[in-house]
């Protein structure tokens, strides 16, 4: 039998008897506080001479503050089950987060924030697919190459709908891709709506997901042609290593392929995106709620002047728009595809001390919009090609082949152009 309080008489067989009472006691002690702050604050509002007065919606915050912590004591004495207390504020926690309705801003619990750091640092265990939120959905954004995702026929446009057959909405993003991952072999069922026509189950198997996110080779004429997948904390000198390849064999043309490429750290982005642009001019801006502005600028590079065609589409989202709204806007090159994702805002990652953390937990949080060099926003807008190619739907669910790819022909002719 689970241990139980009544009319103060204890079950004293119980080995937690004493970790139990000095909880119960902790949190008696806080609700007396917070009852006799509460008293304070009312005491405050009344109309007598010299008093301060304190706002109705100063009282109702406080009152709703200590709500919570009678919610927490009252389940904790009454409720008939098992109570994980660091669920128990973690959920609390977590609810504070999700209540600013916006799918980018999360609490990350230890496990949930390693799983965050082993995705953006290193390799690890799940589908090989980046995602993003549109209207409340899970889009996917793109499977990786060779990845189990893209072996069991996951395309770009995808919608989640459940995982395991549980509903998961754009609100449950992180939710969802803690669900995803898992131990390297096992099974997870995404249910899948497809260009809102049919709704199909696939069965993806879970294995290690490398975060090599920069490839390349050499095509025909001097033209080399480099794929970034993503920018993960090592894509920098990735790109650099792939660059100093390629300069080698002769590179005098460049093709950089960033469709299907989800985003991730600002300050990879700007690194490459500075080879580029002369040194000293801006390559994006960021503007937080308070109105400040922070400026990047370009520390310049070897390729700045280099012929450049940039492939895009539906899926190139955050910091690989960032590149290419700064090579649109000094028109460094040739934008080639379709429309980018729309992802104009920054996300930061408090985990330290000085933010309230340094525990293992972090809070992922929406922190400023940024602007292109142009000024402009591009959060759910997108930013169009030069020259706009779509790519046919029916090849999606067919062996990629540059052959057959439309955008990647027309890439080419338009880099051999600009070389004659």
């Amino acid at each position: 039998m689970d241990y139980k309080e009544i009319n103060g008489c204890e079950n004293k067989k119980n080995p937690n008897e004493k970790k139990s009472n000095l909880k119960r006691i902790g949190i008696g002690i806080l609700i007396v506080v917070l009852t006799n702050f509460i008293t304070f604050t009312i005491a405050l509002r009344m109309p007598l001479k010299g008093t301060v007065r304190i706002s109705e919606s100063k009282y109702d915050e406080i009152s709703k503050f200590s709500k919570m912590f009678i919610v927490k004591q009252n389940i904790e004495m009454f409720y008939d089950g098992k109570i994980d207390e660091n669920k128990l504020i973690d959920g609390a926690i977590k609810g504070i987060a999700n209540s600013v309705n916006d799918p980018y801003t999360v609490y990350m619990d230890k496990d949930e924030y390693k799983e965050f750091s082993t995705y953006t640092e290193g390799d690890y265990v799940g589908l090989g697919i980046r995602v993003g939120v549109k209207d409340n959905k899970i889009v996917i954004i793109a499977p990786f190459e060779d990845s189990p995702a893209k072996k069991a026929g996951i395309i770009s446009g995808d919608i989640i709908e459940k995982v395991d057959g549980k509903q998961v909405l754009g609100k449950d993003l992180d939710k969802a891709i803690s669900m995803m991952k898992g131990e390297k072999n096992t099974y997870v069922v995404l249910t899948i709506n497809r260009q809102n026509t049919e709704k199909i189950d696939i069965k993806v198997k879970r294995d290690v997901i490398p975060l090599i996110t920069v490839s390349g080779e050499m095509l025909d004429d001097k033209i080399g042609y480099i794929q970034i997948s993503t920018f993960a904390e090592n894509t920098g000198s990735q790109f650099q290593e792939e660059v100093n390849r390629l300069n080698k064999k002769g590179m005098t043309g460049l093709i950089l392929d960033l469709r299907q490429n989800p985003g991730g750290w600002l300050t990879q982005s700007i690194e490459i995106t500075s080879k580029f642009v002369e040194k000293g001019k801006t390559i994006v801006s960021t503007i937080d709620k308070n109105k400040n502005k922070e400026e990047f600028k370009s520390k310049g590079g070897e390729l700045i002047g280099i012929p450049l065609v940039v492939l895009i589409d539906g899926g190139t989202a955050s910091a690989s728009e960032i590149f290419s709204g700064a090579i649109r806007d000094y028109e460094l090159g040739t934008l080639v595809g379709e429309k980018t994702f729309g992802k104009g805002i920054v996300q930061s990652v408090l985990d330290k001390k000085r933010f309230g953390f340094g525990d293992g937990t972090a809070l992922k949080v929406t922190t400023s919009k940024y602007y292109t060099p142009n000024g402009e926003n591009i959060h759910h807008k997108g930013i169009k090609p030069n020259i706009e190619v779509k790519y046919p739907k029916d090849l999606l669910k067919k062996t990629y082949s540059r052959e057959t790819d439309p955008q990647f022909k027309k890439a080419l002719e338009i880099m051999k152009e600009k070389m004659k």
